[in-house]
């Protein structure tokens, strides 16, 4: 897969693994994580790696890896299908910015609808501290976002929310969980759709 996805990614430098484990190692790569909180400056450059991710294409390597991991969440899972190449692990973390802007932890790409990940990043900002319009208001920047049907986010933002919510009952000692079930039902409510309630 790394081939795929270099140079938004750093590329494999060399692969080992046992019966249990496979660990790879990655060229060397000098930067910071993102700012993603409201003013940053780092946010054009984070839905401009975005964008990149979007333009790539679709690997038959990629072809079976059906995103379905909302299916349980929402009674219209139809609507996440597509054709697009995922990234789905979007996060300050995820993003590197230095000389140039690293996308890393490729953990779980799948095959989607486009506007999830530029959705994702929505979910992120508002937990970010970022209001649901202002959230919105960037993930407009990425042409897969601007040419979804708002039927298709409706869904995907229900979904998140009865899945976070649903999460972070079974872990209530995971600080994390209890942040993204508050953003998810943000945005949801934003969005005038079930924000928790069981399906």
């Amino acid at each position: 897969m790394n081939s795929w996805v270099h140079p938004i990614s750093p590329a494999v430098q060399w692969q080992a693994e046992d019966p249990e484990w496979i660990a790879l190692g990655f060229e060397i790569v000098r930067g910071r994580h993102a700012d993603l909180t409201a003013g940053s400056d780092d946010l054009p450059t984070v839905v401009e790696v975005l964008n990149r991710i979007g333009g790539l294409p679709l690997p038959e390597v990629a072809v079976d890896w059906h995103e379905t991991r909302w299916d349980r969440y929402t009674d219209r899972p139809e609507l996440l299908r597509g054709d697009a190449l995922l990234y789905t692990d979007i996060h300050w973390s995820n993003i590197i910015i230095g000389e140039r802007t690293w996308a890393v932890d490729w953990a779980w790409p799948t095959r989607g609808a486009a506007v999830i990940d530029p959705a994702l990043l929505v979910i992120q900002l508002i937990a970010a501290g970022h209001s649901p319009e202002q959230a919105e208001e960037w993930a407009s920047g990425c042409p897969a976002w601007k040419d979804a049907d708002s039927e298709v986010i409706d869904a995907f933002a229900a979904a998140n929310a009865f899945m976070y919510r649903t999460l972070a009952d079974r872990r209530p000692d995971e600080p994390w969980l209890s942040a993204m079930a508050t953003a998810t039902r943000t945005w949801a409510h934003h969005r005038a759709v079930p924000g928790d309630e069981a399906r």
